[in-house]
């Protein structure tokens, strides 16, 4: 065999080894992403009407990952709930998804439609956690439905992944959030989760479950603001369900509205983000700023 067929049929070989992963972009690139949760809610309406589709169709007009931030699927999470409401509306971005499930999934057979649609990109069943890279950041996907308290199965799988890898820059997402001015106030179960993101060095938490927009400055477990190692929280439930109301203002709260639509875009690069949040048209708040990951 000569010298020049044999290159080729090595390059052929290696070619057809290689493959590129999903959602992966090179760690040195930056990198657009997209989070919004409290999604298809139809109620009497079919659902080419439903509010959703002003989010659905905006993200249709973006590239990259959809980080879906629970209550994906209203009233209960069923099959029929993902069938003809979801799925009209949500189903081709299904694809650039990343899921966690809320507690509206949760009431119907501890989420087993929910596990069944989305299938392995949702985690194991009955878990639902799981971890991630995109770019140069590692994004970490957390179940806030189940047990979350210091020692649970989840907070040491948490603890381990956190531990085995020592990347820069980290993202983690659920549906719960930890503080929120909405008149349910702060979700307490996330507080070991979040001691255990903080000891570790994770900068951003995205969370669903209010039905507004709420971004707080960089703070511990306890809510005390921490510009060094605190840990950013937003709620971005802003993706079609019916708005709701603040009640008591949280303390390290930085910018908040509610009644209106929209995404968070968020901008990762190799040591630092940038965030966007992006109203549906007819529009107007915007919040937009940046950060350093911690050293």
């Amino acid at each position: 065999m000569n010298q020049k067929l044999f290159a080729l049929l090595l390059i052929g070989f290696l070619t057809g080894c290689v493959k590129t992963p999903v959602n992966v972009a090179s760690p040195s690139s930056e990198v657009i992403i997209y989070a919004v949760g409290d999604i298809a809610e139809c109620r009497d309406k079919p659902a080419a009407e439903a509010p959703a589709n002003l989010t659905a169709n905006f993200l249709r007009q973006t590239q990259g990952t959809i980080l879906a931030l629970g209550d994906i699927a209203y009233p209960k999470g069923r099959e029929i709930d993902f069938s003809s409401c979801f799925q009209p509306i949500w189903g081709d971005l299904k694809p650039r998804m990343l899921p966690v499930p809320g507690n509206h999934e949760y009431l119907t057979d501890s989420a087993a439609p929910y596990y069944a649609y989305f299938g392995t990109v949702a985690g194991s069943p009955g878990k639902g956690y799981y971890s991630t890279r995109i770019g140069a950041w590692r994004i970490i996907a957390l179940n806030s439905n189940i047990d979350t308290q210091t020692g649970s199965e989840q907070e040491r799988w948490l603890r381990s992944e956190l531990a085995a890898d020592k990347t820069k820059c980290t993202l983690a997402f659920w549906h719960h959030p930890l503080f929120a001015s909405s008149p349910r106030g702060n979700n307490p179960k996330m507080q070991n989760i979040w001691q255990t993101l903080y000891e570790n060095g994770v900068d951003v938490v995205l969370n669903g479950h209010e039905h507004q927009y709420e971004r707080f400055a960089p703070q511990t477990p306890a809510g005390e603001q921490d510009s060094t190692r605190g840990v950013r929280q937003f709620i971005v439930g802003t993706g079609g369900a019916m708005s709701n109301r603040f009640a008591e203002i949280k303390p390290n709260s930085e910018a908040r509205a509610t009644a209106l639509l929209g995404v968070i875009e968020l901008t990762l690069r190799e040591d630092s983000y940038a965030w966007k949040f992006i109203p549906v048209a007819g529009q107007t708040f915007q919040d937009s700023g940046e950060g350093r990951c911690h050293d």
